[in-house]
């Protein structure tokens, strides 16, 4: 079935642990749509290059992977190859490797495709990096979500601490920083906000607050 462009598209970006991928989740809740988590895809093809033994500067073989895993969204529950691997992708050794593997140009071309064929009826709500500028340049709506270095660097450790992972915050605030830089100085689709973007700022926002701008402004620009 061929994608119809006139299904809607909330694309919502933004860095590593501003919170978009909570506050997507819920718009699209909220308004029955779908939701594609685009960084899921990364760490996918991430835990599959590392899972194979590649060399991460190893390109061809990347976007290889990116292109041939079995991958399977159900229930909150993420496969590949037919393995839940829900918890795997959120382990540091994953999350470490991630944003060198995005920033291939071949593992972003592998993976296009497979992001746009999310685009289906009512509508979709996509959180990533490059959802509205690359994968979804038509989005309806366009948000670039961020917060305080600080503020990010409290919900990351927060989310370690729960899954009793040890971890000093002047680490995860020097994480952040590193894959800040990487995401927005990579060659390919950089991490910025751009000029058709909304900026919405959540260092002093809930996620209720945060949702509710988001659907507002849906609203307003909903046919």
């Amino acid at each position: 079935m061929a994608l119809r462009n006139e299904w809607p598209v909330i694309a919502i970006d933004g860095p590593s642990a501003s919170g978009k991928g909570t506050v997507a989740e819920r718009v699209a809740a909220a308004l029955g749509f779908h939701f594609l988590d685009s960084g899921a895809l990364y760490r996918l093809a991430t835990l599959a290059a590392l899972r194979q033994g590649l060399d991460l500067s190893d390109t061809t073989a990347l976007a290889a992977a990116a292109r041939d895993m079995d991958v399977a969204f159900r229930d909150g529950r993420t496969s590949l190859d037919g393995e839940d691997v829900t918890e795997a992708l959120r382990t540091e050794a994953v999350s470490a490797a991630t944003s060198r593997v995005a920033a291939s140009p071949a593992v972003r071309e592998a993976l296009l495709a497979r992001q746009r064929r999310f685009r289906q009826a009512p509508g979709l709500v996509a959180d990533g990096r490059d959802m509205g500028s690359t994968v979804f340049p038509d989005a309806l709506l366009k948000v670039f979500l961020t917060a305080d270095v600080a503020v990010r660097a409290g919900r990351r450790h927060k989310q370690l601490m729960e899954k009793g992972m040890c971890a000093k915050m002047s680490d995860v605030v020097e994480e952040l920083t590193q894959r800040d830089a990487r995401d927005s100085n990579r060659p390919v689709a950089p991490l910025r906000h751009y000029p058709d973007a909304i900026f919405l700022d959540t260092t002093a926002l809930s996620v209720d607050q945060a949702v509710e701008r988001v659907l507002s402004w849906y609203r307003e620009r909903a046919p």
